[in-house]
């Protein structure tokens, strides 16, 4: 339980006891479901999310505006931004970040299927839509300059979480909020 992500010692101790002290069919069916869901979840053909179809829902929505793609670095991204419900665009997940200390380059990504995709469909805008880490600004100043032959390239702007103080802040978030300043309506 440990090996989850977010899951610390104590907490991975108090979920195998709960585990445990559950019915036996209860925890057969929790195994089987993370068995099938193992199976039957893969990635989208053409933007990489999730999926349990070879296209996912997001791209077989014919609601969904065609004119704008936004780049993130995994699926967690787009749950994210879906919850907003704000944007009506489609996706293209990378499959996570460039980060040469962890092995991962370019071509571990779906850079080479964006690059592809965005030619072929020429959409007007690709937001680029990844953490504003030291890996995340590499990733997104690379895909940036592939994708600028092609299309409109832009990044949604960072800065100061609502609830935030800004003596807290540290300077690269600083700077973000005062480049994403915008006016007042």
């Amino acid at each position: 339980m440990q090996r989850l992500p977010g899951v610390g010692p104590k907490s991975a101790q108090r979920l195998a006891l709960h585990i445990l002290k559950r019915p036996e069919a209860e925890v057969e069916a929790l195994a089987q479901a993370l068995i099938d869901a193992k199976k039957q979840v893969g990635l989208c053909q053409v933007c990489y999310h999730l999926s349990s179809e070879p296209v996912c829902d997001i791209c077989r929505n014919p609601n969904r505006d065609n004119t704008t793609i936004c780049v993130v670095a995994d699926s967690r991204d787009v749950i994210a931004l879906e919850k907003t419900r704000e944007y009506k665009g489609k996706y293209h997940v990378l499959g996570g970040v460039i980060s040469p200390m962890d092995g991962i380059g370019p071509e571990q990504l779906t850079a080479q299927a964006l690059v592809r995709r965005v030619s072929q469909q020429q959409p007007q805008e690709v937001i680029m839509a990844i953490s504003p880490s030291v890996e995340g600004e590499t990733t997104t100043l690379y895909i940036g300059e592939l994708l600028k032959p092609f299309t409109k390239v832009t990044r949604i702007a960072f800065g100061l979480p609502v609830g935030g103080d800004l003596e807290y802040a540290d300077e690269v978030t600083l700077v973000r909020a005062l480049e994403g300043r915008r006016e007042l309506d």
